[in-house]
């Protein structure tokens, strides 16, 4: 085992220095993310899927709407954080804030990445109206490839109109224990296991670049939405970018609760259901899509550079001013 981390790779991107943590098990980090991966996901599909049938029964969708959202947040922190955490402790043990990166970053951190969600929200939504454009194309000339989408449409829809139920609010505390149930405990629970114990183990062996985003591509395929598997991709990767640069959990929490929030709240109070929507509404003006696209790309990529190169400046300011 000493041998194995005295061949760590050397980090030749700009960034924070990653830290190594010597598991305290014989479980070698890699290793262990991907256990992580895989048994909870399936503890939380299966897990959540028994609880579900236990306490509603086979009649899921003449469920109270309330019971609905406890089964949402139990089943997070029961099937995700609690084992999270457990397995965290038993990989690590005396280095659990280590790996989990619990250090509290200042607001103007937390800033500098919110102002990157500000550009990469709209470039997801024009990617969004470009692959539905692309797939319409695909599925005009394809029987296939029609009959693939006509059949993820109709699980696309199932899941738009479970969301959309848990959405719809009656009063400003129902508004409220929504937000919680929607936005904190996602943040919470999924960034813990996501940026914290998987990037985290990863980044022992790998590259940054690699760790984020291996990450990220399984924190798109968690989520189980064929159409939003890209653009939840992206958000993953960027989640572990901040993650990396800040190396605090707490930032990708903020991006992550942000995101959402704006979401629910756009559906609340302006009931606005693109932003939880993965298709768009079909359009036959794909220039202006294009274009708006390359736009935001580039602010975003712009910015991008920016953090990286400026980002120990930034902090070393802040620490200085304090």
């Amino acid at each position: 085992m000493n041998e194995e981390f005295k061949n760590q790779p050397e980090q030749k991107e700009e960034g924070p220095k990653v830290e190594v943590v010597k598991p305290f098990s014989t479980i070698p980090p890699i290793t262990a993310a991907f256990i992580a991966l895989v048994g909870i996901f399936l503890l939380y599909q299966f897990g959540g899927a028994i609880l579900t049938i236990a306490i509603f029964g086979f009649n899921f969708e003449k469920a109270d709407v309330n019971m609905v959202r406890m089964l949402t947040m139990g089943g997070q922190i029961l099937l995700m954080l609690f084992p999270t955490l457990l397995f965290t402790r038993y990989v690590y043990k005396e280095n659990i804030s280590l790996i989990l990166r619990v250090k509290f970053p200042s607001f103007k951190e937390v800033g500098i990445f919110i102002v990157g969600l500000i550009f990469l929200t709209p470039l997801l939504q024009n990617f969004l109206s470009l692959q539905t454009y692309a797939l319409e194309k695909f599925a005009a000339v394809s029987p296939f490839v029609k009959n693939i989408m006509d059949m993820l449409d109709k699980l696309d829809k199932l899941v738009e109109n479970t969301y959309s139920t848990l959405l719809i609010s009656h009063s400003v505390f129902e508004s409220l224990f929504i937000i919680f149930v929607v936005a904190v405990i996602p943040a919470l629970c999924e960034e813990t296991l996501f940026r914290g114990f998987v990037q985290k183990s990863f980044e022992q062996k790998l590259k940054p670049f690699w760790s984020i985003l291996i990450t990220a591509l399984f924190f798109g395929l968690y989520h189980f939405n064929p159409y939003g598997l890209v653009t939840l991709i992206a958000l993953g990767a960027y989640f572990g970018f901040a993650a990396y640069m800040s190396n605090s959990i707490f930032v990708p929490m903020a991006l992550h609760f942000f995101n959402n929030l704006v979401a629910v709240l756009a559906f609340l109070f302006i009931g606005n259901d693109e932003l939880i929507k993965t298709t768009v509404t079909k359009t036959q003006y794909i220039i202006p899509q294009l274009i708006s696209f390359a736009m935001f790309a580039a602010l975003f990529f712009a910015y991008i550079i920016f953090i990286k190169t400026n980002y120990n400046k930034i902090v070393s300011k802040k620490k200085e001013v304090l």
